[in-house]
């Protein structure tokens, strides 16, 4: 070993007597693919690192912004080396590592077509200005923001300020759900996924183990109104889950048995639409999961999408 050094590699810890340490890249690693940091807003429940994870992307750091309690639960459940930031207008560029990615689904109250259609003026709905300064300070290679669908003029400002058209894309490609959603991306040739042709039948429990059974007077309120959103087990694809599921009756998605009953949608049911790994959202109460998750991304658009990123 004259006039040889020892190497000692930092990331797989194997050796190597070389000339000049300073100057040798072990072989182990030196293709392995970097991690990227991401920062995702309005983080939920995390979909964006079940996406990544799915798309075979390397993170290295996943820092989120999120400030509801039940979401954080669940994510660190799930992802406990998640950065959690808290408040996103309270985040400073200066304490962030460089950014790969900026995802991020802006709280929609204000958009939504479903909703109680008011504009940028709404004060949830003005956080998306707060992606839209972090995306201009942090220039990251790739970005993502997710949204319902909503009046054109609103749609138009969006694209105008992050310089991209959305593409439109129905989760019923890949689940059993019919959930239009709004895409701006600036990963290229983001195409439309291949339908899987997933019934909704497929992914309903044969007994309604872990849910709701509605009561005559709830039950008939949900009959009766047209806001209902009502599915039998002939129903091709469950209406979009949303945030009241399991909260409001005409809100809720509910399934008419063939015996007459009527149920709110488990946790599981609501765990598959979104295409969610089942459990994902075990770490907290039933009723809260199931608000959470009808908040959340389907996880395989995010997937499809985030597969055509290339961050070599």
């Amino acid at each position: 070993m004259e006039n040889k050094e020892k190497f000692e590699c930092e990331e797989c810890g194997c050796y190597y007597w070389v000339e000049d340490r300073n100057n040798f890249n072990c072989p182990n690693c030196e293709d392995k693919e970097i991690g990227i940091n991401v920062l995702s807003l309005f983080d939920g429940i995390s979909c964006g690192q079940v996406g990544l994870q799915r798309a075979g992307i390397n993170v290295e750091k996943y820092l989120a912004s999120e400030i509801n309690k039940n979401s954080i639960k669940i994510t660190q459940k799930n992802y406990p080396k998640t950065i959690q930031l808290g408040d996103v207008t309270k985040i400073t560029v200066e304490d962030l590592p460089r950014i790969d990615l900026l995802i991020g689904g802006s709280p929609c109250q204000g958009f939504s077509l479903a909703g109680t259609q008011l504009n940028f003026e709404h004060e949830e709905s003005k956080l998306f200005f707060e992606f839209v300064r972090l995306l201009r300070t942090l220039k990251p290679k790739y970005f993502l923001l997710e949204n319902v669908k909503m009046k054109q003029e609103w749609v138009d400002i969006i694209s105008e300020h992050l310089g991209v058209k959305p593409i439109i894309i129905n989760s019923s490609l890949v689940s059993a759900q019919n959930r239009l959603r709004l895409y701006w991306t600036n990963i290229p040739n983001i195409k439309q996924p291949r339908d899987k042709e997933i019934l909704l039948d497929s992914i309903l429990d044969k007994v309604g183990e872990d849910s709701w059974l509605l009561r005559e007077k709830a039950k008939n309120r949900a009959l009766n109104n047209k806001r209902s959103r009502i599915i039998t087990r002939k129903t091709n694809k469950s209406p979009a889950l949303l945030l009241n599921q399991g909260k409001q009756a005409t809100d809720s998605v509910s399934l008419l048995e063939e015996d007459g009953t009527v149920r709110w949608l488990s946790r599981r049911e609501c765990e598959r639409l979104q295409t969610l790994p089942e459990g994902y959202t075990d770490s907290v109460a039933k009723c809260e999961a199931i608000k959470c998750i009808g908040d959340a991304w389907t996880v395989d658009i995010i997937k499809h999408i985030l597969e055509s990123a290339s961050f070599k």
